[in-house]
């Protein structure tokens, strides 16, 4: 899942954050309350990795979020940032999802709409979920297993459509590989793989065993759609809501108002408590408007969970009572370069290698905020993910790269200078320092790189994951930021580094690596029952894929979250980056 792909991931929530000469301690964690204390009393820095913060029960008011662009999408079956994975889940129920709390403890996997774990045969090849009796709809129409299976069709098989959003569904169901989907199915049965022998029964038959398949299923792609209520890349307008909150309006590119759903029934959601009265989402607002509205109180969450700018960190970090209300986490996230292996002269490995020496991951780490956004990084995998071993295949004296190993690895690919893109998401200030800092380190060894940048919102559907156009355009790396679709190697990796996962839009498998051997490793993994034997797979395949070069690890992601004193049931949560976990956060504001 991107970035922020993005949701379940997993972390070690870091206790003490060091931050130049100040030490953040963590502070004790407020108890349960009515909402009616001291807003300015803070429960302490990193609070919120430990425990809810502010917790309460009171009814009422308007929680705002603010983001910075636009998300990919609303369409719980067409996105695929982090973020959207955990604020969808309030209009849309997947069968499974994550308990909401603190760190690590957010990984646990528990039933939404489905009433118990999936039940597996066949070896793990078959999986069959029980949804819960008596659900509805926001119009008071039932929800019934025919409806999911409709949307993991919808989400997975019409990608000429809906283009966003992984396709673990179309790779591993049996007879993926010819379905067109239900916008082509002229027969109107859909896919055979998928049964619904009754209205709270769906069962899935896979084309290999595929031991995390829980873990799949808690992807928004298994939230109901209606059918007769479907049009395709238009059905963000008007989504039908499964969840506690449904839509009273959207604007494209502006807002989303979100009011509650009178026909969600408490008794058949243990999770979702519907406390605010309404939730609001600007959209296009500038970062630092979205910090200082944080502070104040006219915004309560940053949607995005990227954490303050780097202007609102220098400014946290010399005042220790703002320091107070921050939450400084890991959240199973890299920051990386992919490198475009189908670009010449990128082709050849070696002209990848000279990109690996070259870069100062140092200069890259400082010009992202420094430590306290993240340590210097040298795998794919996370330390905070199972699978993860330490190893540095292209070490270079204090991290600072090579320009001798860079300039040699360059000769080895036959070329004296190279000129290339390099893209960034322009909203993400953070993101585009880096690029300028990697430009500079690449200029010293002969590779000339110009920046582009593009919006948040596109830079999968129209930009860095198209690969005809970056084809077209030079496009030989590209920033990008990723964590794990759920707590696991396989989880992280599948979707970045198997070339089944590159698509021709919505792309997120960026250096469109095609190594069979990763491809087989992978497979592997995934069936095998033994989770020490995954994991040991899920090592194997870093190291291959830093020997491919396909990528450039810069830093291990640190997020940096203001967290506002106005909001209520604040808790950063391992399964979606460290970000707040968004399902039940209420205010204390009228």
């Amino acid at each position: 899942m991107e970035g922020i792909p993005t949701i379940m991931r997993r972390s070690s929530i870091a206790a003490v954050a060091a931050i130049g000469s100040v030490s953040l301690l963590l502070a004790g964690c407020s108890k349960a309350d009515d909402g009616s204390g001291d807003n300015n009393k803070s429960a302490g820095a990193n609070a919120a990795t430990k425990d809810f913060v502010n917790a309460s029960t009171k009814k009422g008011g308007t929680v705002t979020y603010a983001m910075s662009d636009v998300p990919d999408s609303f369409d719980p079956g067409n996105t695929y940032y982090a973020y959207m994975y955990n604020f969808s889940r309030l209009y849309a129920r997947p069968l499974m999802t994550f308990k909401p709390d603190a760190g690590e403890k957010g990984n646990t996997l528990v039933p939404d709409l489905a009433s118990a774990p999936g039940k597996q045969s066949d070896g793990g090849k078959t999986w069959t979920y029980t949804i819960r009796k008596g659900l509805k709809y926001q119009d008071g129409s039932p929800i019934t297993s025919k409806d999911v299976k409709y949307a993991v069709e919808r989400s997975n098989f019409a990608r000429d459509v809906l283009s966003l959003g992984p396709n673990y569904f179309q790779q591993f169901l049996a007879g993926g590989d010819k379905y067109k989907g239900p916008y082509k199915d002229k027969s109107d049965k859909g896919l055979k793989s998928i049964e619904t022998p009754d209205d709270t029964t769906i069962v899935f038959h896979l084309n290999q065993a595929f031991q995390e398949f829980d873990y799949l299923v808690a992807t928004p792609q298994t939230a109901p759609v209606p059918k007769a209520k479907d049009d395709g890349i238009d059905y963000v307008k008007h989504i039908v809501s499964s969840g506690s909150y449904q839509f009273q309006s959207y604007q494209e590119g502006k807002q989303a108002v979100l009011v509650r759903n009178k026909n969600f029934d408490p008794k058949s959601d243990p999770l979702r408590k519907q406390y605010p009265d309404k939730i609001v989402v600007d959209l296009k607002v500038n970062q630092q408007t979205i910090d200082k509205d944080l502070q104040s109180g006219d915004t309560l969450i940053d949607l995005q969970g990227k954490g303050v700018d780097t202007q609102t960190q220098a400014q946290l970090v010399n005042d220790k009572s703002k320091m107070a209300n921050t939450d400084n986490a890991f959240g199973g996230r890299l920051v990386y370069a992919a490198i475009n292996t189908k670009l010449k002269p990128f082709t050849n490995v070696e002209c990848r290698k000279a990109v690996e020496y070259a870069i100062d991951k140092v200069s890259v780490q400082t010009a992202q905020g420094g430590p306290i956004r993240g340590d210097v990084a040298t795998t794919v995998l996370p330390p905070d993910i199972t699978g993860y071993a330490k190893e540095d295949v292209y070490a270079t004296s204090g991290n600072k790269g090579d320009v001798a190993k860079a300039k040699d690895a360059l000769k080895a690919c036959g070329e004296k200078k190279i000129n290339t893109t390099i893209t960034a998401r322009s909203d993400r200030d953070e993101e585009v320092s880096g690029a300028q800092a990697l430009i500079e380190s690449l200029k010293k060894v002969g590779i000339n790189a110009s920046l582009k940048q593009f919006p948040s919102g596109k830079y999968f559907t129209d930009y860095a994951g198209v690969p005809k156009f970056n084809q077209k355009n030079n496009v030989g790396i590209m920033m990008m930021q990723w964590g794990a679709d759920w707590p696991s190697g396989y989880g992280f990796l599948q979707q970045i580094l198997n070339s089944k996962a590159v698509g021709a839009s919505g792309n997120t498998a960026l250096s469109e690596l095609d190594d069979k051997k990763i491809d087989s490793l992978l497979a592997e993994a995934i069936g095998s029952p033994d989770e020490a034997t995954r994991n040991k797979l899920y090592a194997q395949i870093d190291k291959q894929a830093m020997e491919d070069a396909a990528l450039v690890p810069l830093t291990y992601f640190k997020v940096l979250l203001y967290r506002s004193p106005y909001a209520t049931n604040l808790v950063s949560t391992a399964a979606f980056s460290g970000q707040y976990d968004y399902l039940n956060i209420g205010t204390t504001k009228k």
